[in-house]
């Protein structure tokens, strides 16, 4: 019984750990983003969100996640950091100062 061992079942770190973008202090005027996992009623949602934010926010601008790479759950981490980064590209190319990801089942 010496070659016992423990799992943790915590894992194993993956990533380290970065900082995240200051928040906005407010959507007034601001170029927003969606980007969607196609995975649970985004389509029905975001449009909702849209119409919330511009009663909210004047001069608040969408650009809607038909106009981002297609953002899925599945594949390789790999390929899910190229999608990760063709979103953040498309973003800053469109001019948004945030972006909304959501919408997960």
């Amino acid at each position: 019984m010496d070659n016992m061992a423990a799992i943790s079942p915590v894992g194993v770190k993956l990533v380290d750990k970065q900082s995240v973008a200051p928040r906005l202090d407010t959507l007034e005027g601001k170029t927003i983003g969606e980007t969607w996992n196609m995975d649970f009623k985004g389509d029905i949602m975001f449009p909702i969100y849209r119409e919330l934010l511009k009663e909210r926010f004047p001069g608040v601008k969408i650009v809607p996640y038909t106009e981002f790479p297609r953002s899925v759950l599945s594949g390789m981490p790999e390929y899910q950091k190229e999608v990760s980064q063709q979103i953040a590209n498309s973003a800053k190319e469109k001019g948004c100062d945030a972006m909304i990801s959501g919408n997960g089942g």
